[in-house]
Order: C-alpha cells, then structure tokens, then sequence
C-alpha cells in the first residue's frame, strides 16, 4: 500500500498537468471548457483528490 506522501506527489503531479492544459486553453477552470464533462485529465484530478483525502482506503476522508 503506498504511503501518504505518494498520494500527495501523485495529486501534485494532476494539479500540474490539469493548470498546464486550464493555460493552454486560456481558462480559469474546468467548467468553462467544452470539454470539461467525459475530460480524461479532469477525470484523473477528481481522482487524485478523493485518493488524497482517503489515502487509498475506500469510505471516509481523513482530514
């Protein structure tokens, strides 16, 4: 089981990559884009974010 600080550099590294493409679109967030619904990269970060919260446990976020 990976420990906390690989859930963090994970969510760091879809943090990056969702602004880089927020920039390359000119856009400040995900809900102004076109393709914001079914988006791969947006996909990923909402699942960075509940993997961080829940440090891989399925259920409950530890905050």
């Amino acid at each position: 089981m990976p420990d906390n600080s690989e859930y963090e550099v994970r969510l760091d590294e879809t943090i990056k990559i969702l602004q880089e493409c927020q920039e390359e679109k000119n856009v400040t967030s995900c809900y102004v884009c076109e393709k914001c619904i079914g988006c791969e990269i947006r996909t990923k970060y909402i699942r960075s974010v509940y993997e961080s919260m829940s440090k891989g446990e399925t259920g409950g976020f530890d905050f």
